[in-house]
């Protein structure tokens, strides 16, 4: 590493021990490294996925407003773990798979409890359940690659991550890498920057089972298509499997050549749609028994009828878990109401995203097509990240979905809106704009 990189880093973490408490400093600032800034894009390693994780929802902005005063550039924050960084460095250690002979304790990335005995099936994702272990049973022959897709906290890594863990529990020796697709990009960005793409096409093409999450990423990264796009080639004709999901079906994904949409659905394609009344109260009470926690059925009712986001569900488990315990009562309707009320985990209106954008831009007194365009004053800034951040809350949006919605924008554009935003809400009176925009949908 060159020592303006170096330098360059000391003084963004410079800024953010002024910034963030002792503690977030030393657990998630200190240990992280700027590993490049080429292009206007800085590549920082992080230990694991989930101080990275946190570095995104809490610090992102902090870290790029650092990066960009010290810069003079506006600039891409990408964040890979530690252990990616030493993959790319030692080409004898081949950690992105298990090498025949060797059983690990786990597959790299892959959760142990993600499996298909613990997978709540209703008819919202029985199809995309019964493909998903008929590819686990023959890996290479059946529905290749396997293309599953449906909105946020529908299952599907869950699903994915269950293929892997069946299909390494029969056979170790097979070759298993799950990834997501800016796992993907990050590798191939590396791997051209240092000039070693000879060996990550070996490791990427010698693979038996190729699992990537959310591949609707790779949208508009060029050199990154060009490269799944060979090595999905090689992987078909090899005989190996793949399997793909993302927050939309081939057809909806933009900025994606068409040779390699083409190649998305020359599989099976399937859909799951969100979890169902009878799905909700299924997942929360196998999550209960994992918590080792009594949960009468009629309780999972009453909190599957209150909260419909399938990702939300184990929170507020947890939440009313831990109520239960830490105040020695029996679980009523009454706690579940508190804890759902005080976290606002149910959506009682439902707005159409049309009618938030045109609220907004009443407003704020401007049309949709400014709240649409390119121009980058104040005043339209500030409104399209309160719609993105309403379009996220209110109704539930991905930041995909969200994005084509307002003008084509991408997806970290989005996330960075909205994060923008829950921060100003405690700080200055946005929280009244967004009540009267609210209100005025009301």
């Amino acid at each position: 590493m060159d020592i303006e990189v170096n330098e360059l880093w000391k003084s963004v973490l410079a800024e953010a021990e002024m910034e963030v408490s002792k503690a977030n400093f030393l657990t998630l600032f200190k240990p992280t490294v700027l590993l490049s800034f080429e292009e206007n894009v800085a590549t920082i390693a992080a230990p694991s996925a989930m101080i990275i994780d946190l570095l995104k929802r809490r610090f992102y902005q902090i870290i790029k407003k650092s990066i960009d005063k010290a810069t003079g550039k506006d600039v891409e924050v990408v964040f890979i773990p530690k252990t990616v960084l030493t993959i790319l460095k030692d080409e004898k250690v081949g950690p992105l798979f298990t090498k025949v002979g060797q059983k690990p304790l786990k597959l790299p990335r892959v959760r142990e409890e993600y499996v298909f005995e613990n997978l709540a099936v209703s008819s919202s994702n029985q199809l995309a359940y019964v493909s998903a272990t008929t590819v686990a049973k023959k890996i290479g022959h059946a529905y290749n690659p396997l293309f599953i897709y449906g909105t946020v906290g529908v299952g599907k890594t869950h699903l994915m991550q269950a293929i892997a863990n069946e299909v390494f529990k029969n056979n170790s020796s097979k070759k298993i890498l799950y990834l997501t697709s800016e796992e993907f990009t990050n590798e191939v960005v590396e791997a051209i920057r240092t000039n070693t793409t000879g060996s990550m096409k070996k490791r990427f093409r010698n693979l038996d089972l190729l699992i990537i999450d959310d591949i609707q990423f790779v949208a508009g990264k060029e050199k990154v298509q060009e490269e799944l796009f060979h090595t999905f080639n090689i992987l078909v004709d090899n005989g190996s499997q793949i399997v793909l999901s993302s927050d939309k079906s081939p057809a909806e994904i933009k900025k994606v050549e068409k040779r390699l949409l083409s190649r998305f659905s020359g599989g099976l394609t399937v859909d799951i749609q969100p979890p169902d009344f009878e799905l909700r109260t299924a997942i929360l009470l196998i999550k209960a028994k994992k918590y080792d926690f009594e949960l009468p059925i009629e309780m999972a009712k009453k909190i599957a009828e209150k909260d419909r986001d399938g990702r939300s569900l184990e929170g507020v488990l947890l939440r009313i878990i831990t109520e239960v315990k830490n105040n020695g009562q029996e679980i009523s309707e009454e706690i579940i109401e508190k804890i759902i009320n005080e976290n606002g985990e149910v959506n009682v209106k439902m707005f159409r995203p049309d009618e938030i954008i045109k609220n907004v831009c009443d407003f704020y007194r401007i049309k949709t097509t400014q709240i649409k365009g390119a121009k980058r004053n104040a005043s339209l800034v500030r409104a399209r990240q309160v719609a993105m951040f309403l379009l996220k809350k209110e109704v539930g949006l991905t930041f995909s979905e969200i994005g084509n919605l307002l003008g084509g924008r991408d997806h970290t554009t989005i996330m960075h809106g909205v994060e923008k935003i829950e921060g100003l809400m405690e700080k200055d009176k946005l929280s009244e704009d967004i009540l009267g925009i609210t209100g005025g949908l009301n």
